[in-house]
């Protein structure tokens, strides 16, 4: 029977963002809102909109999940995560808003051309991120599905297109804006709902000791860092991967980084970071921690996945209930939205405009990027209906699949001067290659390695090698990045000043330098016949 005291609440929730997303799109007057919310995102949204994007749906099904299978071996990925929000702002933050701002770089895939300066760059960075992108959106929508369906009782796919449908309708209409402003919002909701029912939980097992006592009675390898049944045993290479999938492989997702560049200024990224640390304190172990004591209050739970949804419905009032089941879906719906935005801007930004014989209008660029939105919402439904592999394992293979492609292009990027497009190009295949084919064909089990461990010491050791055996990159490119480094202030308007029919990291080097005492050569370099032939250097 259908409790109407959670779902009224829940869907009022839903019809909230749906109307937040349609407000927000009378806020958009350009390409840049859409994209970027106009870099105006102070640091509070940004560390919230950071973290509630990079958690997803995975904090409240795939992590417990993982945690009621193999016990306290799932806190190897939550030690990481802690601290993953931090290194990202730490690292990339200020340097990287320095320096898309000075180079015109409106995606996260735009900026790798701009830096490396050649086509194939924008090419195989985009194919990569759509595709890795729109398997994390499966996933996302797995977790709706089955998160509608505990809450109204409804068949899973009726579950499905609903949650799909909610977040396809307020990514298509409100752009960047409306996602950041939601994700922060979604951030505290679950953060405040994940600790209730912590709380309700510890108490129902009668505290900590109680908890571990109870554990060890049902299996003791349960407590052993090396998994239920030690499964992982001595297997460091697994736990290397483990832990520093998500403690610096947020630098490698395009929809973390464009956080980053939607800033309102370089330092923000310092009051994010603090924003983040305070953050994660709420919310990151918790998820895990529900997982244990599903361990012991649902010993017969058949679908590991809905273990929180069943600890609400079971411990709580029907509000209360209601609040966790709404948290559940924000994590979902917060991490679905961005990965969404990010795959129509690059298809928009870096495929159709980048490519296109003919100059694009605003318009044309918001139509292809939200049929794209639209497109990966449709197959995602399908792709969903049939529910391939569980959550945990789809956000993995889809997080490490981004991480190794594009971690080490973005640092060396900005700091490694020698680096070049041979270098980014081989390591944002071999490091996406090898997450696949590690995961295909399980090379885990033979090899003891994490597939994010083993792409991301491919794509290192290809970025070192390529870049040192093959020409140095131009040295404009170079020296943009250096003076951005030194927090030199760019030209202002950079992007507004840009015309779409040249290539955007040609028009950017020639304003840029255009400030300084090489400005006669400049103005050469800025005609569109040696534009055309920078771009393609």
């Amino acid at each position: 029977m259908t409790n109407w005291s959670i779902v009224i609440p829940f869907v009022m929730y839903l019809l909230g963002l749906l109307v937040f997303g349609y407000l927000a799109s009378k806020k958009l007057d350009g390409l840049s809102d859409y994209l970027l919310g106009g870099r105006t995102i102070g640091s509070g949204v940004t560390a919230l909109t950071l973290q509630s994007t990079s958690m997803s749906g995975f904090m409240f099904m795939g992590g417990p999940a993982l945690a009621f299978q193999q016990g306290l071996w799932a806190l190897w990925y939550a030690a990481g995560d802690f601290g993953g929000g931090l290194v990202n702002l730490s690292i990339l933050g200020r340097n990287l808003r320095r320096v898309t701002e000075a180079l015109g770089s409106l995606t996260p895939i735009e900026w790798l051309e701009d830096r490396y300066m050649h086509p194939s760059i924008r090419v195989a960075g985009a194919t990569i991120a759509i595709v890795f992108l729109a398997a994390y959106v499966f996933a996302q929508f797995i977790a709706a599905g089955k998160a509608i369906e505990s809450v109204m009782g409804l068949p899973f796919i009726y579950g499905l297109l609903i949650g799909a449908g909610v977040i396809v309708l307020y990514t298509f209409v409100g752009g960047y804006l409306a996602v950041a402003w939601t994700d922060a919002f979604q951030a505290i909701v679950m953060a405040v709902g994940i600790n209730v029912i912590l709380v309700a939980a510890i108490l129902e097992v009668g505290g900590p000791g109680a908890l571990i006592t109870e554990i060890a009675a049902v299996d003791p390898t349960y407590l052993s860092i090396w998994g239920k049944g030690l499964a992982h045993a001595g297997e460091w290479g697994v736990v290397a991967g483990a832990v520093l999938i998500y403690s610096i492989g947020y630098m490698g997702l395009p929809h973390a980084v464009v956080r980053h560049l939607s800033m309102d200024e370089p330092d923000t990224a310092k009051g994010a970071a603090i924003w983040n640390v305070f953050y994660n304190t709420f919310f990151v172990y918790q998820p895990y921690i529900l997982g244990l004591v599903a361990i012991v209050l649902l010993p017969n739970l058949s679908d590991p996945e809905m273990a929180i949804p069943r600890l609400a419905t079971s411990l709580l009032p029907s509000v209360l209930a209601a609040v966790i089941l709404a948290a559940l879906m924000a994590a979902v719906m917060s991490t679905a939205d961005s990965l969404l935005i990010m795959a129509g801007s690059i298809l928009s930004r870096d495929v159709v405009q980048r490519f296109a014989a003919d100059d694009l209008s605003d318009d044309q660029m918001f139509f292809w990027s939200r049929m794209l939105v639209l497109a990966i919402g449709v197959i995602g439904v399908i792709v969903a209906a049939v529910q391939p592999p569980g959550i945990f394992t789809l956000v993995v293979f889809a997080f490490g699949g981004l991480g190794t492609a594009f971690l080490v292009p973005n640092i060396a990027g900005i700091y490694w001067d020698r680096a070049n497009w041979q270098g980014a190009l081989t390591a944002m295949i071999g490091g996406a290659g090898t997450n696949i084919v590690w995961t295909v064909w399980n090379l885990q089990e033979v090899s003891a390695i994490h597939p994010f461990f083993a792409g991301l010491i491919v794509s290192a050791v290809l970025m070192i090698v390529v870049t040192l055996i093959t020409e140095p990159p131009t040295k404009q490119v170079v020296s943009i990045v250096q003076r951005a480094r030194r927090a030199e202030t760019a030209p202002s308007g950079t992007i507004q000043k840009s015309t779409r029919s040249l290539a955007p990291e040609a028009r950017s080097i020639g304003e840029y330098l255009a400030v300084d005492d090489t400005a006669a050569q400049v103005t050469e370099t800025n005609s569109p016949a040696v534009n055309t032939q920078l771009a393609d250097d």
